[in-house]
């Protein structure tokens, strides 16, 4: 079977299961929406450590750990893992992975880090590579405001297009077999590799505004690569567009064509409720599509609500450099096909 779709998507032919997953975040996401999904909430920002970057690595450390004691495995049992983090170097990822020596494969693809581990992850799954390899990012509002803008206690205002950065880490467990536990089986069948697309953004208050044409072409690429229609999915899921991309999304689509409205849904919109708390127009960072996807979007996949979803999990790529350099905001995203198994 040719595992080769298209011009950037892949279809596989040997099944691999999301054996586990794991999720832990910060105060305010377990006071969301979604709160109660979350394995863990931790009060403490610093969770217990002395810098915010500690304190990420330990949220990231946390949830790879819960997700490989889940899947009833040990850390020596797992050949890969592939994380990813918004710091300098991958700080949080490198000081939060060291303590349990697995093979590291350390990412960046900014927001959109989860996508690019489990993408990856599943390659190598499916090419014999490894027989459990671990995905996780994690993000954390405290580091990345102090890398990417002001230190906290500057105390900035924030224009009504910002995001606000998830505090928190997703974690999976990728597998050769599903979960032996009699859960329903999740897998992915297929990926879609995005393109950096650059449409000149220049605000990096409006990191949805850089990311939505990104998601827009992966999406209008993978219907293309998989010669699938919207209807073939019960939901298409984005990172982090928020308000504002979404609506950027959502009218780039429909100049080409697709109309996906009524199916479109928004990590970044849903793990906050701007009712109730003060997140502008809503949620980003790595943590943001990678804790929501394992609380919310599989859970729904697994008691029946969904049979088979398209996981866009969207990143800006800049640096504090490039933008002070008058570099624009590029944008990357990649579509991730998960399954319900009958």
């Amino acid at each position: 079977m040719k595992l080769q779709r298209g011009s950037q998507s892949l279809l596989f032919d040997t099944p691999v299961y999301i054996r586990s997953r794991a999720s832990v975040v910060g105060k305010k996401e377990g006071e969301g929406p979604l709160g109660k999904l979350f394995d863990q909430s931790i009060e403490d920002p610093l969770f217990g450590t002395n810098t915010w970057e500690e304190a990420e690595s330990k949220f990231l450390r946390t949830a790879g750990e819960m997700a490989i004691k889940k899947a009833g495995l040990s850390s020596e049992e797992i050949r890969y893992a592939f994380a990813g983090d918004l710091l300098g170097q991958l700080i949080a990822t490198s000081f939060g992975m060291e303590p349990l020596h697995i093979p590291l494969f350390g990412l960046y693809g900014a927001c959109a880090n989860i996508g690019s581990a489990l993408s990856l992850g599943a390659m190598a799954v499916a090419a014999g590579y490894g027989d459990h390899v671990l995905c996780l990012a994690s993000s954390h509002f405290g580091s990345a405001e102090k890398q990417f803008r002001y230190p906290l206690e500057y105390g900035n205002q924030k224009p009504l297009s910002a995001t606000y950065t998830v505090t928190g880490s997703g974690a999976f467990v990728l597998s050769k077999k599903p979960d032996p536990k009699g859960k329903v089986p999740l897998k992915i069948t297929g990926i879609t590799t995005g393109k950096i697309v650059d449409y000149g953004v220049r605000d990096a208050q409006n990191m949805g505004g850089a990311m939505a044409p990104a998601a827009s072409h992966v999406i209008y690429q993978s219907l293309r690569d998989f010669s699938r229609s919207i209807r073939d999915y019960d939901k298409i899921v984005t990172g982090d567009l928020g308000v504002i991309g979404q609506t950027i999304l959502l009218k780039l689509l429909k100049d080409n064509g697709i109309d996906i409205s009524e199916l479109h849904m928004d990590c970044g919109i849903e793990i906050f409720d701007p009712k109730r708390q003060d997140t502008h127009s809503g949620g980003s960072g790595c943590a943001c599509s990678a804790s929501v996807l394992a609380a919310f979007l599989l859970k729904n996949l697994e008691d029946g609500k969904w049979k088979r979803i398209l996981f866009v999990p969207t990143g800006a790529l800049f640096s504090t450099v490039s933008f002070n350099e008058g570099n624009p905001v590029p944008g990357i995203a990649h579509g991730i096909i998960i399954e319900r198994e009958e």
